[in-house]
């Protein structure tokens, strides 16, 4: 639902960027759990958020200096999935996606989703084939054909030397 950024002041608050179509959604939450690069998801109660210059300002419980929370830039920030209202028709939670297997119109296995990205303009879909180089393929209707959450699959339109 967001991306922790820079410190925010000297007393531990971040700045969050917030990723979800309703940005304050994170305000709303009484816990984040934060995961940074490669690690493990981890609690952390709110103690205040609010909204400023297009960003979240949020204080954590336990993040008390701005060594703290720098040390959190980067962290992926979301919510425990029962706190979230049911996605309406046609929606998906990014995390829905992860783990579906990526098939193009050939279909061949371009690999596995292993996140999403946002670039500002749309979401990028990560996909990974073992060792491979990590594919990004555009999370638009130009190059993805569609979702199929119950056999696992992303069907796209994507060459597989690319």
């Amino acid at each position: 639902m967001g991306r922790v950024g820079a410190p925010y002041g000297v007393r531990g608050m971040v700045r969050v960027e917030p990723v979800s179509a309703d940005p304050l959604a994170l305000v709303r939450q009484p816990v984040w759990r934060l995961r940074r690069r490669g690690g493990e998801w981890a609690d952390y109660r709110v103690d205040g958020a609010r909204a400023h210059a297009g960003a979240l300002i949020a204080a954590l419980e336990g993040i008390a200096t701005r060594e703290d929370a720098a040390a959190l830039r980067g962290a992926e920030v979301g919510v425990d999935r029962a706190e979230l209202p049911a996605p309406a028709e046609g929606e998906l939670y990014w995390a829905d996606l992860e783990g579906l297997d990526v098939v193009n119109r050939e279909r061949v296995t371009l690999g596995r989703v292993i996140g999403l990205m946002d670039n500002g303009a749309h979401a990028i879909l990560r996909v990974q084939d073992g060792a491979a180089p990590e594919r990004l393929i555009p999370w638009v209707p130009a190059f993805i054909d569609g979702v199929d959450l119950e056999a696992r699959r992303i069907d796209v339109d994507w060459p597989a030397d690319a």
